[in-house]
């Protein structure tokens, strides 16, 4: 199993202005809509629009989808601390050091893939409209 979680939503107003003044904003720390995913090796992904991306909101999403016992990758967001105390054998990337998979097969790259495939098909869409 890969867990890891994205961000989707709204276009940046004066997106040149915004990255020279302030630097880039992506990731954590944004005001878009955080989203969190679980794919199966098998190719199925569940994902879920969440309120915020703390411990407390994604680890009883791992507990409800994932059976105990299972291999699960993630990134080293602190969120995922603990979850091998719940059960699981937890297998880590550490993406700041530009680390994308242990040579062991465990890796985060099909999730990430997939995040890449839901926003651009959103984008060519026009994106979700909020509800009035």
């Amino acid at each position: 199993m890969e867990v890891d979680e994205t961000y989707l939503g709204g276009q940046w107003k004066n997106k040149r202005r915004v990255i020279r003044d302030q630097g880039t904003k992506r990731g954590r720390g944004t005001r878009k809509q955080p989203v969190f995913g679980i794919l199966c090796r098998n190719g199925k992904v569940w994902a879920e629009v969440v309120n915020d991306v703390e411990a407390e909101t994604l680890q009883p999403l791992i507990s409800r989808k994932v059976t105990p016992g299972s291999i699960v990758c993630s990134d080293t967001w602190k969120a995922y601390t603990g979850i091998a105390a719940r059960g699981y054998v937890h297998r880590l990337v550490n993406h700041g050091e530009r680390q994308y998979t242990d040579g062991k097969g465990n890796h985060i790259n099909g999730l990430e893939g997939f995040w890449g495939y839901l926003k651009r098909k959103l984008a060519s869409k026009g994106g979700i409209r909020r509800e009035k």
